[in-house]
Order: structure tokens, then C-alpha cells, then sequence
């Protein structure tokens, strides 16, 4: 790639780490959430990927890093899920008992799990996407 398209990467790539941190965080209030979130920052990853080519990627991206991240990410939807289970599916027990989380509607505290909860996805689709982007350039650079 051009001098241009590298510059340009380097100057969006955080830009766009940080519009997709505030998608996933503010997930509950606004439009978006984890999956929406954590798609925008793997578009930071792949275009990462496609300004400055495989070999670059190669050096910065571990596959067990990763693999461990997106595992995370969904033992803690999971772990979260499964708090609240004694009382009912995905109860909020946080929102009804919790002395951290329990703030006035409509602020970042406002949700209980849901924050956490997106967090987690955001997390495990932004390790999924860029894993399998990966996989793919890997695969299409095995082929040649």
C-alpha cells in the first residue's frame, strides 16, 4: 500500500478503536451494543490488515492471545447469564440489589449486567472477526 493509505490508517485506526469502545460501553443507552461495538473495532483490526499487508500482521497478532480473549469474552456472558439464575434467566440482580450499579435510569450504571454483558460480546465478536480475517489472508497466502 501507499505511503497515503498508511498514514491515513495510522492516523483512523485509534479513532476507530475509540468510537467502537464507546458503542460497546454505552451499548445500553444508546443504539448499539456489544455486537455493533466490537464489530467496529475489528474493522480497526482489518484495516490494519489490509493497509499495511499479512507480514505486519503476522508480527503484532498472537492466535493464543486471541483465542484466550474470545474464550473470555464468552465465559463472561456466560458467568453473567447464569448469576442471575437462581431467581429467573438473565434477572438483574445487580439493578435490584446492588449498591454499585443501582444509579438513576438512563446512567452508565443505570443497566446492571447489561454493561458487563456487553463488554463480553463486544469482546468475543471484535477476537472473532479479526481471527478469522486473519485465518483468511493466511490462508490466501498458504495458496500462493
Amino acid at each position: 500500500m501507499s505511503l497515503i493509505v498508511k498514514t491515513t490508517a495510522r492516523a483512523t485506526i485509534p479513532l476507530i478503536g475509540i468510537f467502537g469502545a464507546y458503542v460497546v460501553s454505552h451499548g445500553h443507552l444508546t443504539p448499539g451494543g456489544g455486537f455493533q461495538g466490537g464489530a467496529t473495532i475489528a474493522g480497526a483490526g482489518i484495516l490494519f490488515l489490509i493497509a499495511f499487508g499479512f507480514g505486519e500482521m503476522e508480527k503484532r497478532y498472537s492466535h493464543g492471545l486471541y483465542s484466550a480473549l474470545e474464550g473470555l469474552g464468552g465465559l463472561a456472558f456466560l458467568g453473567a447469564a447464569m448469576l442471575g439464575l437462581g431467581v429467573a434467566f438473565f434477572y438483574n440482580t445487580l439493578w435490584h440489589n446492588g449498591p454499585l450499579f443501582n444509579g438513576r435510569p438512563g446512567t452508565l450504571l443505570s443497566a446492571g449486567y447489561l454493561p458487563i454483558m456487553n463488554l463480553a460480546v463486544g469482546l468475543k465478536v471484535f477476537t472473532g472477526l479479526v481471527s478469522a480475517m486473519v485465518a483468511i489472508a493466511a490462508y490466501r497466502r498458504w495458496g500462493e
